[in-house]
């Protein structure tokens, strides 16, 4: 055996059992640099979905949508699915459909690397399914793993869309139609609503506000309630639209925010990253998460909770919008 071959054959080892961090390369038999092999992060099952994702999940929302060049921006969500990040949450209002269009671009490449989800706000079964098959053709896909209804806020808004012409039918609708393999719901306005919500419907799915300051009582409601149906839990507003990670606010360290929220009962966290940075260390977090003990979730919810009601009418009709303080935060 030449001299030459017992190199290639040591590199060809390497590259194939050698786990290499996100963003390194290894090198080729040539000398060449190419990617790292793709990444894995911790995953768990979506509940009753049977589905297994990545404890972390990329927000598509307003903080991808900072990445104004298109190709850094896809280069970035190859860079997140690289590392390990199987789930990617979409919506047509990021953007009246920018972020689906953004995502499509992605998918046709990859589509069979991550779950896809999609939130509709509409409150009507006709412009629900509308808007819906506007979303799969900006996503470039006949199907989405799972479609919510969004932001469902108050006693009133459960109301129109359960009402005979809601949006629960086109919900339904989409599913039975394989427009969506399942549905959800989400909320970060209250949690006893989304509650009464998991109980009365079938859903496969909820989002929800989940942070130290147990803003609309999801954690003491909504949490319950989709366990005890075994439903998938997706946990948002992690670091409460950066307002509790903000040194006027809160001021919270964003690693135990994220490690706090990852520590409920749920399958995934979803953040969004407007900055490689960002995605980076959060990366690091769900690689090496342990669940933090009780005496600290607690001591979090003591020393956080005089922020609940500021938190609470920040989240009032909110739809994910642009930051102003992107640099304070790193998820």
């Amino acid at each position: 055996m030449s001299k030459d071959e017992s190199r290639r054959e040591f590199l060809e080892r390497l590259a194939g059992t050698t786990a290499v961090g996100a963003g390194m390369t290894v090198l080729s038999s040539v000398g060449t640099a190419v990617p790292a092999a793709v990444q894995t992060l911790p995953k768990r099952t979506l509940g009753r979905t049977g589905a297994q994702v990545s404890i972390l999940a990329f927000g598509c929302g307003s903080r991808f949508l900072m990445y104004e060049d298109e190709d850094e921006a896809l280069s970035v969500l190859n860079r997140a699915v690289d590392s390990g990040i199987t789930y990617l949450d979409s919506a047509y209002s990021y953007g009246d459909g920018k972020s689906e269009t953004r995502v499509g671009r992605f998918l046709a490449t990859r589509r069979k690397d991550v779950w896809i989800a999609t939130k509709i706000p509409d409150r009507t079964r006709d412009d629900f399914m509308r808007r819906l098959e506007g979303s799969l053709k900006r996503l470039q896909v006949s199907q989405v793993d799972l479609c919510h209804i969004h932001s469902l806020g108050h006693a009133e808004d459960l109301e129109k869309i359960e009402a005979p012409g809601g949006a629960l039918k086109g919900l339904l609708e989409a599913r039975e139609q394989k427009m969506t393999r399942f549905i959800g719901m989400t909320s970060h306005t209250d949690g006893p609503v989304l509650a009464r919500a998991i109980e009365r419907h079938d859903l496969d799915c909820v989002q929800m506000a989940l942070n130290p300051t147990q803003n609309g009582q999801f954690e003491q409601t909504a949490l319950p309630a989709a366990k005890k149906k075994n439903l998938g839990v997706i946990a948002m507003k992690v670091m409460g639209q950066e307002f509790l990670v903000d040194p006027k606010a809160g001021n919270a360290d964003p690693a135990l925010l994220l490690r706090y929220s990852m520590s409920l009962p749920v399958t995934a966290a979803v953040v969004g990253m407007p900055q490689l940075a960002f995605l980076d260390r959060n990366i690091q977090v769900a690689r090496a998460f342990e669940p933090l003990p009780e005496t600290e979730m607690k001591r979090m919810r003591d020393s956080m909770g005089r922020l609940r009601d500021q938190m609470e009418k920040k989240l009032v009709g909110h739809l994910d919008g642009p930051t102003q303080t992107p640099g304070i935060f790193w998820a």
